[in-house]
């Protein structure tokens, strides 16, 4: 995860009906996010060869009040996976925006070193996200800025808490303004606030709910 301050205007014609743009101390982020999907089922069935799969996000956060509770969730700008069918579906039924292309990815933990790679090929180039952190997984200090990135959940998954490495080094090699747009390639050209892998957990996909 890598996490960028974000000019909160230019999120502004994204923010979906019926929420708003959550921050941090007055600051606003934007975060690409590469993770992998493991034993994944539609409505509780296994499809064949659409179980384990890449995804590499652009998202940002937001927050919807319901009753006396704020519910906390994140809105993806642009979200990649190696599987078409996949990336059909949820932009038919779901209006995300999904992109299919070719994706692999590499985990290494050996000891107490971590390193992660998720790589996407565009035309005829490979763009790639990583990072590598070592020591024991740490957990979220309660109020921090790990846990405002992690625990915008609401839709997506359960209610625990992540463990992290803070990322020792990372690199995103990417054309970002042609696959986020020009908006948002000053941001993402700059240096992240924060940098960290964590272990995540088990999410579900709800039907959806118009606001």
């Amino acid at each position: 995860m890598l996490n960028y301050v974000v000019d909160r205007r230019l999120l502004a014609p994204l923010v979906p009906l019926g929420t708003e743009i959550d921050f941090e101390n007055g600051e606003t982020f934007l975060s690409i996010v590469g993770f992998l999907f493991l034993d994944t089922r539609l409505l509780g069935l296994p499809i064949p060869l659409h179980r384990d799969f890449e995804e590499v996000n652009l998202r940002f956060y937001v927050r919807r009040k319901s009753a006396d509770t704020w519910r906390r969730g994140v809105v993806f700008v642009r979200e990649l996976v190696p599987k078409r069918a996949i990336a059909t579906i949820a932009r038919t039924f779901y209006g995300e925006p999904y992109l299919a292309v070719p994706m692999k990815h590499e985990i290494e933990h050996v000891d107490l070193r971590v390193k992660v790679a998720y790589s996407w090929c565009r035309g005829s180039k490979w763009e790639s996200l990583e990072m590598s952190a070592s020591g024991e997984p740490q957990s979220i200090p309660a109020g921090s800025h790990a846990e405002f990135i992690t625990e915008h959940y609401w839709g997506y998954t359960c209610f625990r808490r992540w463990k992290i490495w803070n990322a020792e080094s990372f690199e995103l090699r990417a054309d970002v303004s042609s696959l986020y747009g020009e908006r948002f390639a000053e941001t993402l050209n700059q240096p992240p606030r924060s940098a960290f892998i964590a272990d995540g957990s088990p999410i579900t996909i709800q039907r959806r709910e118009i606001l």
